[in-house]
């Protein structure tokens, strides 16, 4: 009787839990606050709470500079014969690298499929693209060794900011229907991918990004090229209304987006080549014919601006990217772009970059481009509500 009483007490007391709080006694009512669901943002009010990134020079802990490689006429993935040999190139993707990788690696293994080789590959770079176009060779079968003269964290995607969005992937005049078809199937794909990545094993996560625009309304409703074609993979897009806008700017635009953090994120990648037995030699091919001595039947150039070099692509222009990284704030949750800046809060530090030099290929680091981030994110920030 004893633990029939019991078990029907704690029934009850469940019940009055699920129900909002409600208790058997005004004790209990008294310590169990309801439930109660906040309304979403912009109905009612607002509840989104945004902290303000504490901008200074003091708190910067590292300034670094990466060589985006870019293509007027967009990215390649193409194959070609190499004596007995299929060459598939894949690079050349500007400030898209990150957010492309599995896209161009698909395409690029699509033409390993037609060729009708098997067995063993080699794949030159050990970036994120080389990384991803590896792991999709392993997955269908393939023996795979990279080739590369710098590893994680050596690597220029090591650099890079990595929101998933493909910017500066070409330039708009030298854009063919052909480009845009196979930029579409690799950038759907590649998006796809990262899905499947979400968390922190990964460190890749979905993020609200807030655009800042001062813009007077009244122009005539065109978008850019790539965010019409990517509109399906931005989901909930919407303006702020002026009550909900913490940002001293007239507009501000919501997108959520995946975020992709280099450091967890290539070290993942690289972790899961090796168990799926992949092998890495480190060296450095200086022309072609070096590349013929490789026993793989399959060659996949995944080299960056290093293969303006190696195999003469003098379309390859470097574009000097910088960030200057503070201390991480870990209540910061959102991102923002404006003005040519931008800011994405990470574990390993605050992400302030808004660089984009073209045919700069030195790695030192601009001072007063390092100033101007800096005051201009102070602007911003300070003047929040």
């Amino acid at each position: 009787m004893e633990k029939n009483r019991l078990s029907r007490r704690e029934a009850l007391r469940a019940f009055g839990v699920i129900t909002g709080g409600l208790a058997l006694n005004s004790a209990c009512a008294r310590r169990v606050r309801p439930y109660v669901i906040d309304p979403p943002v912009g109905v009612g009010r607002n509840v989104r709470h945004f902290t303000p990134v504490n901008v200074s020079p003091e708190r910067v802990i590292r300034t670094v500079v990466g060589l985006r490689p870019y293509r007027p006429s967009g990215f390649v993935v193409r194959a070609e014969p190499f004596g007995d040999k299929l060459l598939v190139h894949n690079y050349g993707h500007g400030g898209g690298g990150v957010t492309l990788s599995w896209g161009t690696a698909y395409l690029a293994a699509e033409l390993v499929r037609e060729s009708a080789k098997t067995g063993a590959a080699a794949v030159i770079g050990c970036g994120v693209v080389g990384l991803a176009t590896s792991r999709i060779l392993q997955r269908r079968g393939f023996d795979v060794t990279i080739y590369a003269k710098d590893l994680p964290p050596e690597t220029t995607s090591n650099i890079a900011g990595a929101s998933w969005f493909p910017s500066s992937v070409v330039q708009d005049a030298r854009r063919t229907p052909a480009f845009t078809a196979q930029f579409d199937r690799a950038a759907h794909y590649a998006h796809r991918q990262y899905q499947l990545l979400i968390g922190e094993e990964y460190g890749v996560h979905w993020r609200e990004q807030y655009a800042l625009s001062d813009a007077d309304d009244g122009g005539d409703g065109s978008e850019p090229w790539d965010r019409a074609i990517l509109r399906d993979l931005f989901p909930a897009p919407r303006n702020l209304q002026p009550s909900e806008n913490p940002f001293p700017s007239k507009h501000a635009y919501v997108d959520n987006m995946m975020f992709i953090e280099p450091s967890i994120y290539l070290n993942a990648l690289l972790r899961d080549f090796y168990i799926a037995g992949g092998r890495v030699r480190r060296v450095t091919f200086a022309e072609p014919r070096q590349l013929a001595s490789l026993a793989e039947p399959v060659i996949i150039n995944c080299t960056g601006l290093g293969a303006r070099e190696l195999f003469g692509d003098r379309e390859l222009e470097p574009v000097k990217g910088q960030l200057a990284v503070l201390l991480p704030q870990p209540e910061v949750n959102y991102a923002m772009v404006a003005d040519g800046l931008y800011m994405f809060p990470r574990r390993d530090g605050i992400i302030l970059g808004g660089t984009f030099e073209h045919g700069v290929e030195t790695m030192e680091v601009n001072r007063e481009a390092e100033k101007r981030i800096i005051a201009g994110h102070q602007r911003i920030f300070s003047g929040m509500k």
